[in-house]
């Protein structure tokens, strides 16, 4: 094997290493993504089902007094 073929050949094997690298990098990126993604829509589930539950708690307080109020204007 001549010189320029072990060049070449060396050359080949270090664009595929690179290009395992690289697929390697994106593959960790999008995994990370791919959870911060997943942690958000938890967060803001979490949220949302907090915030119904509290606008629902203070429906019921609000219409526990009304009924009393109107309650006691009919007697």
């Amino acid at each position: 094997m001549d010189q320029d073929q072990l060049i070449e050949r060396i050359h080949a094997l270090e664009v595929a290493q690179a290009t395992q690298a690289a697929v390697q990098a994106g593959a960790v990126t999008t995994t990370a993504a791919t959870q911060a993604g997943t942690v958000a829509t938890t967060a803001a589930a979490q949220a949302g089902t907090v915030g119904t539950m509290v606008a629902g708690a203070a429906g019921l307080v609000v219409g526990l007094f009304l009924g009393l109020t109107i309650a006691a204007a009919r007697r």
